[in-house]
């Protein structure tokens, strides 16, 4: 069982080679900036991508018919549910020309439909997208009619990160509830009950990060649109925003640094941090009335003990928290992959309705 696992990132494709036990080989194929600035819509990327993939099969001397199934992080579609949906054309052409979002992982479909056919049209999946929306009803109101919230969280990290502590705690995923924060670059964090992601919160909702203002105040978001544009006002959701604000740095490990020095300023922002996001997690277990398996931390910013001491403090009154650090995204494709070729799971077709 050979399974070609695809991730792209906004400056990298990460790539791997699994077998039916474990990652054979890996590669982050980084693109510079150089060659990324020739480019001036991420799908145009694409044919690019799909050259620096073909190299890595190349690299490992193996030819795509060799492969058994290739699976890709999934994009930013229109709705969907959790688990794998099968590549074709019309999913391909619905990521690159009219997604939800623009997104770099909205590439990975196309990357993996062109190696598929290099391969003789073996088979090719997408798994746990972004953009994975079971919310409840209720969960959908914004506030403002026709303006539905939308449902956008690390949904193939925090999914895998559910399964493993099901494994190792011994429960049933889809009996239990369990809330999941992906602490990275940008923040989510959802709730899954009975396995679905009945409410999330979006990296525009919920607490500040390295980069990204969270949740603004909305007259606050108003003054900065009326004083730097919308476009001023977008930028702090994108890059201007949280640590970098306050700090002038995206690098935890850099306030971290100025934090052991004794730097007041660092400290306190960082603590604010923690605390807003205790609170959105401490708000995702009103929705299922505080019944709550465990509480799992995740993400890069989940290797500092500092933050997920000062967000366990606050929140492990409500269930046991769990610290996986860093991401499980490989792992999680790859094991798509095998469940699917073992015919455990089944594949959805995409269609826009």
């Amino acid at each position: 069982m050979k399974i070609l696992v695809i991730n792209p990132g906004s400056t990298s494709t990460k790539t791997a080679l699994f077998d039916e036990i474990q990652c054979l080989t890996e590669k982050k194929i980084v693109h510079e900036q150089e060659t990324l600035s020739k480019f001036q819509h991420i799908n145009d990327q694409l044919e690019m991508r799909i050259a620096a993939v073909r190299e890595f099969l190349q690299e490992q001397d193996l030819k795509a018919e060799e492969l058994d199934v290739i699976v890709s992080r999934g994009g930013i579609l229109p709705p969907v549910r959790h688990g794998a949906y099968c590549i074709d054309e019309h999913l391909v052409d619905t990521l690159l020309y009219r997604p939800a979002q623009e997104h770099a992982s909205n590439m990975g479909a196309g990357i993996a439909y062109q190696i598929a056919r290099d391969g003789g049209g073996i088979p090719a999946y997408i798994y746990d997208s972004i953009s994975v929306d079971e919310l409840l009803p209720e969960a959908r109101l914004s506030g403002v009619k026709d303006y539905n919230r939308g449902s956008y969280s690390h949904v193939l990290n925090t999914r895998a990160v559910a399964r493993k502590l099901a494994e190792t705690e011994g429960f049933e995923l889809e009996e239990e509830n369990v809330i999941v924060a992906h602490l990275g670059g940008g923040f989510s964090m959802n709730i899954q009950s009975k396995g679905e992601l009945i409410d999330v919160i979006s990296a525009d909702e919920g607490p500040f990060s390295a980069e990204r203002a969270g949740a603004l105040p909305i007259y606050t978001a108003a003054e900065i649109a009326a004083n730097e544009g919308a476009d001023g006002l977008y930028s702090y959701e994108i890059g201007r925003g949280g640590l970098i604000s306050y700090l002038g740095t995206n690098d935890a490990r850099e306030v971290l640094r100025r934090i052991a020095a004794g730097d007041e300023e660092a400290a306190s922002v960082f603590k604010a941090m923690t605390y807003q996001i205790a609170k959105y997690i401490s708000s995702l277990a009103a929705v299922v009335c505080g019944n709550v398996r465990a509480i799992i931390l995740t993400g890069g910013l989940a290797h500092s003990e500092l933050i997920t001491e000062q967000v366990k403090k606050r929140v492990e009154f409500i269930a046991d928290v769990h610290v996986y650090p860093g991401e499980l995204e490989m792992e999680a494709l790859a094991e798509a992959g095998r469940r699917l070729l073992r015919g455990e799971e089944e594949a959805y077709s995409f269609t826009t309705n």
